[in-house]
């Protein structure tokens, strides 16, 4: 620790991301990144963009972006904020929506980058305890507080809130932000983008990183009525005017445009996860229902600590969280047909030897 550290650098105990392995080939399922490729009208669009007016500054407004973003749910451009990945836009909203002396409420399993932003922003934070099954008790979030995040799709569980229930959500929180984060919502889940020309409080979080193949290029946006999203420019706007560089914008306008490519590849995503859900309960596995990317699951005879190091060994990179509830989960981003089969059966072989062994 050095002795140059602020206070807050020495105390805060940073995000830590799923792994990014050099050290050989994987099967890689740890980091719920998209196992198809982007659309190639992504390609082509950075193709063109790299060109001589990389000297010049990109629009710091991400204009063309924010109107392309708008014409797809149907918004005003002045309802959309950009960002360099949802990460960012989610580090902003923190710090434009919530005050010190009053506490977030987020699910005690959730996106672990939550209690990060809140101890950075010296925020205080309470914690709302999911049900055995890991849904969210919406009770939870009826009382006084400083604001409220909720992933939906929730990560790692990939477990939904249906839209009634966050609706009692923002209506109770009327004079709060409730912010609903939908990396994952296009997996099977419902966004709640309609309901934000009835809720003034409501900001709703996505990001190109999964869906659209763009986790190399980082983009993320918020939408919400107007006076949220100025609130979100006045806080980027104190610290880098600009957040998104000229390739990444012209790659994000392609990629919301072709809707086809989206959907076929989200879709055939859709196909597997429930292809895998069947062949992982065939083995013995209990597998959380998931409207995501990745499904989350435990073996009742098999350590879930012991399984992701056996995994890993055999060239399978799974994500495993070593925190209590969710210790004997591992939660498997959903590849292409041909990696979840070599998966499926790898493990099958893995599962039956350690069984037998410890019989």
């Amino acid at each position: 620790m050095s002795k140059y550290w602020s206070e807050i650098t020495k105390n805060i105990e940073p995000y830590v991301c799923g792994e990014q392995p050099k050290d050989k080939k994987y099967i890689k399922l740890n980091t719920n990144e998209n196992p198809y490729p982007p659309s190639p009208k992504v390609i082509e669009a950075i193709k063109n963009a790299a060109n001589e007016d990389l000297r010049l500054y990109p629009d710091p407004n991400c204009d063309e972006l924010r109107e392309t973003i708008a014409k797809y749910y149907k918004l005003d451009k002045k309802q959309v904020f950009i960002g360099n990945g949802s990460d960012e836009v989610l580090a902003f909203s923190f710090l434009t929506f919530f005050n010190q002396d009053e506490d977030i409420i987020f699910p005690d399993i959730s996106y672990s980058f939550y209690p990060v932003y809140a101890k950075l922003y010296k925020l205080d934070y309470r914690l709302a305890k999911l049900k055995e099954d890991f849904s969210i008790n919406v009770e939870d979030f009826l009382c006084e507080n400083g604001g409220v995040i909720i992933p939906n799709p929730n990560a790692p569980t990939g477990r939904t809130l249906d839209i009634e229930a966050i609706k009692r959500i923002l209506e109770y929180n009327s004079n709060k932000v409730v912010i609903i984060d939908e990396a994952y919502v296009d997996f099977g889940g419902e966004s709640v983008v309609k309901l934000i020309k009835d809720y003034s409080n409501l900001l709703v979080v996505q990001t190109l990183s999964k869906s659209r193949s763009l986790a190399g290029i980082r983009i993320g946006f918020a939408l919400g009525q107007e006076e949220l999203i100025d609130g979100l420019n006045r806080i980027k706007n104190s610290m880098n005017s600009y957040t998104v560089d000229r390739i990444a914008a012209k790659a994000a306008v392609a990629a919301i445009e072709d809707e086809t490519y989206f959907k076929e590849c989200a879709s055939k995503i859709v196909n597997t996860r429930e292809r895998v859900v069947e062949g992982l309960k065939k083995i013995g596995f209990e597998v959380i229902p998931s409207k995501a990317n990745f499904i989350f699951a435990s073996h009742p005879e098999i350590n879930g600590e012991k399984l992701f190091l056996i995994l890993r060994e055999n060239g399978l990179l799974v994500r495993y969280f070593n925190k209590p509830r969710i210790n004997n989960y591992l939660r498997i981003t959903i590849g292409s047909e041909e990696e979840m089969g070599i998966f499926l059966e790898k493990l099958k072989m893995i599962v039956a030897e350690i069984i037998s062994k410890d019989k």
